[in-house]
């Protein structure tokens, strides 16, 4: 089969691969129908991440089941299906507790709980931006869609980038009536932003500093905040009469940048402990990590960053972190689609071939304007 497989730092390639076997009785194999190109993959593809050469990646994805093993019981050949980025037994004390996103099974890496398909650390998993997807514990992790092609733009979104917004906000302690401030208007930015709006935030603040990002978040009713036209936390704090924000999402990570482009990783966590009120909460799905050698700091290289933790504790804020258990959401949300209640392809800009995924990494690492969010079809 055809997949997208990483070479090197800003090196993928089309590669001819083996087709994925069932391994284990509870495994499926998925064909897939829509993968999309993550603001995460490009901490790989950057040469960010420990990654190894040869990975085929792909968090994000969806398709039709064409086979099963023999201990497969609720899905069959032929189900439409959104595949979670999570890898969960199902059984272990943290995915009975709903924190499927930190598996105590799936993920041999000493240290490292919580798997993921095509990711850096993540466990010896191949990705989903190929024809074909191996899927472990199948009946416990694939949610079945309508069948058809209804809603497929909206659908592809389900296995990470919206639950993982509405996460963001889940973790900021968002209420109906809120305020909330949203630091990066990247895809899964945009998503927090949408998942604000559906659960009645009375205000949603978009702080980044890409035009057709920006643009974006206008169109969902949100209020954009342009950091390289002045510091994002006084124009916060202008609007809201000094009181700042009720919560906040951190949609950026440990790549973090003021508006020359110079890193610094502790800035949204310190424009947010700024632009939210006293007791507000915040909410980070901006990726962070344990190591990363191309840090702007010698503390930061061992995932150690250095936010306003005083001001953190002196205003009693409370802060949520971690990866997205998307099964925890994406029923729901997946329902909010089919009644339209939600719409999350908003931010779909560019649609591709499989064969064309080096030239769409190269376009969304390069911020191009309007490749907002890239789909690739094998």
């Amino acid at each position: 089969m055809k997949a997208v497989v990483y070479q090197g730092p800003r090196d993928v390639t089309v590669a001819n691969v083996p087709d994925p076997k069932i391994k284990a009785p509870t495994d499926a194999i998925v064909r897939i129908t829509t993968t999309n190109i993550c603001g995460s993959d490009l901490h790989m593809y950057e040469g960010r991440s420990t990654v190894e050469r040869g990975k085929v990646l792909g968090h994000e994805n969806m398709g039709i089941v064409e086979e099963v093993g023999s201990g497969v019981s609720r899905v069959k050949p032929g189900d439409r299906v959104s595949v979670p980025f999570n890898i969960a037994c199902g059984t272990c004390r943290n995915c009975v507790e709903g924190w499927t996103s930190f598996c105590l099974r799936t993920n041999p890496i000493d240290g490292v709980d919580g798997a993921a398909y095509g990711y850096a650390d993540m466990g010896p998993y191949d990705g989903g931006q190929a024809e074909l997807l191996r899927v472990p514990y199948a009946d416990f992790n694939l949610l079945e869609l309508p069948p058809g092609d209804a809603h497929e733009h909206d659908f592809t979104m389900l296995s990470d980038i919206f639950p993982t917004g509405w996460h963001g906000t889940e973790l900021a302690g968002m209420r109906p009536g809120d305020r909330v401030a949203v630091f990066g208007a990247g895809p899964v930015g945009l998503m927090a932003a949408h998942s604000a709006m559906i659960r009645g935030a009375s205000e949603v603040f978009v702080v980044d500093k890409e035009r057709d990002r920006l643009d974006l978040a206008g169109k969902i009713g949100a209020t954009p905040v342009d950091f390289s036209k002045g510091d994002p936390v006084e124009q916060i704090l202008d609007v809201t009469d000094g009181r700042g924000a009720d919560c906040g999402v951190e949609a950026v990570g440990y790549q973090a940048h003021d508006p020359s482009g110079q890193e610094h990783p502790e800035l949204v966590l310190d424009n947010l402990v700024r632009s939210v009120r006293s007791t507000g909460g915040i909410g980070v799905v901006g990726v962070y990590v344990p190591q990363d050698p191309g840090a702007a700091t010698d503390a930061a290289k061992h995932g150690r960053v250095a936010f306003d933790y005083g001001t953190f504790f002196s205003k009693g804020q409370q802060m949520g972190t971690g990866q997205c258990p998307v099964m925890r959401y994406n029923r729901h949300l997946r329902d909010l689609i089919i009644t339209g209640r939600a719409s999350p392809s908003f931010l779909v800009s560019h649609e591709l071939p499989l064969d064309q995924a080096p030239d769409g990494y190269r376009h969304f690492d390069d911020r191009d304007a309007g490749w907002t969010k890239v789909l690739l079809h094998p």
